[in-house]
């Protein structure tokens, strides 16, 4: 997709060359971790290579954030060359030579040059640059991409011989299954163990894709919508789980709880984007209604107005989450609880208390780092004791959190 084929420029200089084609931090689709190509020890006066986003610029003195490491201080010489690579280009005989005052802060560079004696600096000979307003068009594009051409969805079936992957269609839909096929040229990615960030995906082969992995594609829908040729793919084996607190590390951002599935106590680390959120009483008994098989608190409302569309009414703010379940569902009637999550208000680990009811969807995580908390719900108490599975009747999705869900977003 993204892949660099053939330029004039050694393969060191393609691997850096890749990573500025694609988004900030992204990987180099079949080739090695440009970031981790990066970091190999350099000896002063040696040739080398570096990948980043200029931070500050003193005179001729660029002071660049790498992908990884510490920050390197670049120097222009008067022979060093300056190009722009066009958005989305891998040849670099179609850059176009600029001035090195074109540069500012945010652009993303590749370096090129010797390393200087204290180790610090680098003596550029070549500086490629796309600018920071690419890297931002580049983003708004593929996420209209993907939400014009995405879907995503739990799998039910890996066909390995014929590169298919079948996953159950969105409701309403004439389809009862999609079948997303996989090319040769179809770039396919995993989420890493511990991250549940869309760009520390790796690169992936059909083989690691099982049953039960959620999976978001996005390439060319058949008409009757039964069909995807998939351009490009991302599986991941996320965990959906219930339990109750055992403790709380405010310093390490750690939550301890009991995983009622397994008995066991389990590690979650919370993360700056992890998503926490604490259901209203009301909104919770109204999920646990709906479990029980009556109606739900937003069924009840929708056929009047909604308390939260009055605010004369004087309705304190937790009995109008209530009746705003009506406002979030499915074209098939069913709350949408991701956006009732949304709403929700947020929390933080400091908030929660031993013995409180959570639910956690998080990473595949490690045997011994715990998981990853990707989105974690406080105030689920009614809707563990309304499911004998412990709370699995509340199934929370990856796919709401990263934008350009395409059809999953009405599953």
């Amino acid at each position: 997709m993204w892949v660099a084929r053939r330029t004039a420029f050694a393969p060191s200089v393609l691997l850096g060359l890749c990573a500025l084609a694609l988004l900030p931090s992204a990987r180099c689709y079949g080739s090695p971790n440009p970031a981790q190509a990066n970091q190999q020890p350099a000896a002063p006066g040696q040739v080398t290579k570096t990948v980043g986003i200029i931070k500050a610029i003193n005179g001729s003195t660029l002071t660049l954030t790498p992908d990884k490491g510490a920050e390197v201080n670049v120097v222009a010489q008067e022979s060093t060359r300056v190009v722009r690579i066009p958005l989305g280009e891998t040849n670099l005989k179609n850059a176009t030579p600029v001035q090195f005052q074109d540069l500012q802060a945010e652009d993303r560079i590749l370096v090129y040059g010797k390393l200087a004696e204290d180790a610090k600096t680098l003596n550029a000979s070549t500086i490629v640059v796309m600018k920071q307003s690419d890297v931002a068009a580049k983003q708004a594009h593929d996420l209209e991409d993907w939400q014009k051409r995405g879907i995503a969805g739990v799998v039910d079936a890996v066909d390995a011989a014929s590169g298919t992957i079948t996953i159950p269609a969105p409701s309403p839909s004439a389809a009862k299954t999609i079948a997303i096929h996989i090319s040769k040229t179809t770039t396919v990615r995993r989420y890493a163990p511990d991250s549940f960030e869309f760009e520390d995906a790796e690169p992936s082969t059909l083989a690691e894709v099982k049953a039960g992995d959620q999976v978001r594609a996005r390439g060319a829908r058949s008409a009757d919508g039964s069909e995807l040729d998939a351009v490009e793919l991302v599986s991941g084996n996320f965990h959906n789980l219930a339990g109750t607190v055992i403790s709380t590390d405010t310093t390490a951002n750690t939550i301890t709880v009991l995983n009622l599935a397994t008995k066991r106590p389990l590690l979650v680390k919370v993360k700056p984007d992890s998503q926490l959120h604490k259901l209203p009483a009301p909104v919770a008994q109204g999920i646990a209604m709906r479990l029980r098989g009556g109606p739900s608190a937003g069924q009840a409302s929708a056929g009047g107005p909604s308390p939260a569309s009055n605010p004369a009414s004087g309705t304190a703010p937790e009995q109008t989450a209530a009746g705003g379940m009506a406002e979030h569902t499915h074209r098939n009637g069913a709350p949408d609880l991701q956006q009732i999550i949304a709403r929700s208000p947020v929390f933080s680990i400091a908030d929660l208390q031993k013995g409180d009811a959570v639910q956690i969807l998080s990473t595949e995580g490690t045997p011994t780092g715990g998981v990853t908390a990707i989105q974690l719900v406080a105030g689920v108490e009614p809707i563990l004791q309304a499911s004998p599975k412990g709370g699995q009747g509340m199934i929370l999705s990856p796919w709401s959190l990263g934008g350009g869900g395409g059809d999953a977003e009405s599953q």
